[in-house]
């Protein structure tokens, strides 16, 4: 007789999981002279969460990204992204999410926590949907979970912009943040 065991649901999670982020992506997208997206990504990201299915209060996230990473695929805006107006990674080199509550509703996990950007906090709140637990082929057990939160880009200080000559700005402050999210458990 063959027995299968079932994957695990989000409650049923337990472990302390680091995030593959040759596997992840943690971007954003803006508005552009209010009529096209720019995406962006950090290259740099580093994380590590503790699951507690059974009692999501005792679980823990913290994700920590190098600013210096940011990634629109132009060299100009990157820069750009890098200096002063932006994210100024010579005196602020690191974006740092620590969690301090976790709510499971069926498949999705909303993750609260501080953001910190420019050493400004707030917090945020992430709706993460759960796409599963697999083992890979070196015996690693992965999950994944997909989602996106809006932030007011302005709440952490990233003020710069430019009036557009028939009204508006060139850059939205509305930025959505979008994660793609693929972490290892942990022996």
């Amino acid at each position: 007789m063959t027995t299968t065991t079932a994957a695990p649901t989000l409650a049923e999670l337990d472990g302390t999981y680091v995030l593959d982020a040759s596997h992840s992506q943690l971007g954003f997208v803006a508005r552009h002279a209010m009529v096209t997206k720019v995406r962006g990504t950090f290259n740099g990201v580093e994380g590590t969460a503790t699951i507690v299915g059974g009692n999501p209060s005792a679980s823990s996230l913290s994700v920590t990204i190098d600013a210096t990473t940011v990634d629109t695929r132009s060299e100009g805006r990157d820069g750009h992204l890098r200096s002063g107006d932006f994210f100024d990674v010579e005196t602020y080199p690191s974006i740092t999410f620590v969690s301090t509550g976790f709510a499971i509703a069926g498949d999705v996990v909303t993750v609260t926590g501080d953001l910190t950007i420019k050493d400004q906090t707030h917090p945020v709140s992430i709706p993460l949907e759960f796409q599963g637990q697999a083992t890979d082929p070196w015996g690693q057990s992965r999950i994944g979970f997909e989602g996106s939160t809006t932030v007011n880009r302005k709440d952490w200080g990233l003020n710069w912009n430019a009036a557009l000559e028939a009204g508006g700005v060139l850059v939205s402050e509305k930025v959505v943040l979008e994660f793609e999210i693929s972490a290892i458990k942990q022996a």
